[in-house]
């Protein structure tokens, strides 16, 4: 199997939820939240024009770039993930049932083409958790050093 690496991250956004509530239930710490109404603001903390229209929370599930190995994979990390998020699937309805949507964000980086397999069960897990993933796959260019 050819090495890429990636990013984990879990992404929560609902019409009016507080992400607080969110960091309670997951016991997760956000990287990035913002609850709906709130004054927009930019990425050097300056106040923009208008209101958030939703509340969003995102945590990030592995530390950084992971490189993929035959102990840390996409899947692997998946699995690993799941585990924790079934104890809060009550949670996780009421978000969903409120309007709101969860969402796995992988980020993958690889120099050659590789294979990712998402077996049969952790689909079926991830369909009753009501959670979507998304993938943004980057090709990085090939280093010959």
């Amino acid at each position: 199997m050819n090495a890429y690496e990636f990013t984990l991250s879990l992404r929560i956004r609902h019409p009016s939820v507080d992400p607080a509530e969110i960091t309670h239930a997951l016991a997760i710490e956000p990287q990035h939240t913002w609850k709906a109404g709130e004054p927009r603001r930019g990425p050097a903390d300056e106040t923009l024009a208008g209101v958030y229209r939703e509340s969003y929370w995102m945590g990030r599930l592995t530390e950084g770039p992971q490189l993929s190995s035959d102990s840390v994979t996409v899947e692997g990390a998946f699995l690993e993930t799941l585990v924790q998020l079934r104890r809060v699937e009550p949670f996780l309805a009421i978000i969903r049932e409120g309007g709101g949507e969860a969402e796995f964000h992988v980020s993958l980086y690889a120099r050659e083409s590789f294979r990712l397999e998402l077996a049969s069960s952790l689909l079926s897990v991830l369909g009753r958790l009501g959670v979507a993933v998304a993938f943004d796959v980057y090709a990085q260019p090939h280093d010959p050093a």
